[in-house]
């Protein structure tokens, strides 16, 4: 099975891209909501470690802001429940798609938590500043307080590319996107 990583700056149309390449894709954002949504546990962790900020099931996301934006060991104290959840969902999705040739990890902190192979191909999502500025402020929970408490604890775009494979242009329109995947799949196949 080839795992291809997805890496790029916050907003640069990660998801867009891995969505793209035809083939299942892990999301960690959409297993994130999950468990703040379905996952008691999580739940009963995050109200121990945040008893001020966590207070009902399903877990609100506003209220999880509320706690990164206050301080920043909260961040820390999400990651440290969430990311263990998040290792269990990757590992139960590379168990069902294991006969598949390509699987694409869409995951945030990929490079960061470490959570790579050293056989994985990334890719790395390229865009335009503007364009990603335009993006993000479109969000309908848009908040750039909490888009530069994330970005703290992201490597930097420059490390992210150096350490990339390949590099996939967004200017956000479908066809070129695929051309660019199509030219990526024809090297790697």
């Amino acid at each position: 099975m080839i795992r291809i990583g997805i890496i790029g700056d916050i907003g640069s149309g990660k998801s867009y891209v891995a969505g793209n390449f035809g083939y299942p894709v892990f999301n960690a954002d959409e297993e994130v909501s999950k468990l703040y949504k379905k996952d008691k546990k999580v739940f009963i962790k995050l109200k121990k470690k945040l008893p001020k900020y966590i207070s009902l099931f399903p877990i609100n996301k506003t209220e999880i802001t509320k706690a990164i934006l206050s301080n920043k060991v909260n961040l820390k104290k999400i990651i440290s429940v969430v990311h263990i959840e998040i290792r269990k969902s990757l590992k139960l999705f590379l168990k069902k798609n294991k006969k598949r040739k390509i699987v694409v990890l869409d995951i945030p902190l990929l490079l960061e938590n470490k959570i790579n192979n050293k056989n994985d191909i990334l890719v790395f999502v390229d865009a335009k500043k503007t364009e990603i500025v335009k993006r993000l402020k479109k969000r309908p929970n848009f908040n750039r307080k909490l888009l530069n408490k994330f970005k703290k604890i992201q490597f930097s775009t420059t490390y992210k590319r150096k350490k990339s494979n390949f590099v996939i242009k967004n200017n956000f329109k479908k066809k070129s996107l695929n051309e660019s995947i199509n030219k990526l799949l024809s090297e790697i196949l």
